[in-house]
């Protein structure tokens, strides 16, 4: 199947080894898929030379730099660009430094195959998990998906999870959409603008994520679920 990855980077030394030599061996069976690592300057240890010596052994990944990135969402968006340029008839949206395990892609790939336009990772049905996750992330990830479902009318399992995947004509529609998410919300505000296509939510083990959540992240992430919400009351709602 023809398919790419994106991966937004950002100061993966620690993990960068061990997670990419996993996902390169998940690749092997699809040697047409690429993956698109997408960089700036955010980092600040050795992620962008780890990249460049990786991508001269491995040809399936790409680096892409991108130094006007502003936020994660310019570079999760720059990354499905980029995929979309080179024709991948399928894109999927994962982390890099092993919050999201590679043995998972071929179960993404299935659903793709019983016509789903959209999948979506959820850790909160049979079979998914959330690990090393403190009390408050927890609370977030499950705060936020309840709080999503119950302003937006939508009814996914996990609603702020990122690691997921669509065909090219669903990346093509939101790729030049507004989105209003400066931050992981985004992954939100996709399912939200999606919620008409066929999708399908498959179990994924989430692990070590990061310990803190930025206080703006969290403002923007009100501040867009609630012009969403309005906008649904008010009978305006929005769809891609």
């Amino acid at each position: 199947m023809n398919f790419g990855l994106v991966l937004p980077l950002a100061n993966e030394e620690n993990d960068f080894q061990p997670f990419f030599g996993d996902l390169a061996a998940a690749l092997k069976p699809y040697p047409d898929a690429r993956a698109y690592l997408v960089l700036d300057h955010v980092s600040i240890d050795r992620t962008m030379d780890l990249c460049r010596d990786f991508t001269l052994k491995n040809p399936q990944f790409i680096i892409v730099f991108e130094p006007k990135n502003r936020n994660v969402v310019d570079a999760y968006i720059r990354g499905y660009r980029e995929a979309l340029s080179h024709g991948h008839d399928i894109i999927i949206e994962m982390d890099a430094g092993y919050s999201h395990d590679p043995a998972a892609i071929p179960e993404i790939l299935a659903a793709f195959s019983e016509g789903c336009a959209c999948v979506f990772g959820s850790r909160f049905i049979r079979g998914g998990s959330m690990e090393d996750a403190s009390l408050k992330r927890r609370f977030l990830s499950r705060g936020g998906t309840f709080l999503a479902n119950l302003l937006l009318g939508t009814r996914l399992n996990d609603m702020t999870s990122g690691y997921q995947g669509f065909t090219k004509d669903v990346v093509a529609r939101f790729a030049s959409y507004p989105l209003r998410s400066r931050a992981h919300f985004y992954q939100t505000e996709l399912r939200y603008l999606l919620r008409n296509y066929k999708s399908r939510e498959i179990p994924i083990r989430y692990r070590t994520p990061s310990p803190s959540v930025r206080a703006g992240s969290v403002l923007n992430s009100l501040g867009t679920l609630w012009y969403y919400f309005v906008r649904r009351a008010t009978g305006n709602s929005i769809s891609l």
